[in-house]
């Protein structure tokens, strides 16, 4: 798994348990956290499709 990835994915974690805190303390801020969540998550899957796709073009040969 891409280094960046697994840091979005370490982002997206943290920012949906301060989503959680937020809301349970009666805090609308969870909204932005919500969104920060949903920011990162499609940055994770954005490097791991990347990885996928250049290590599938690399082993091609061409000749």
């Amino acid at each position: 798994m891409p280094r960046l990835a697994l840091y979005a994915l370490a982002v997206c974690v943290l920012s949906v348990a301060a989503a959680v805190v937020s809301f349970v303390q009666g805090s609308w801020l969870g909204i932005v956290w919500v969104l920060l969540a949903g920011l990162t998550s499609n940055m994770a899957w954005y490097y791991l499709r990347r990885a996928r796709a250049g290590r599938a073009g690399s082993g091609s040969v061409t000749g």
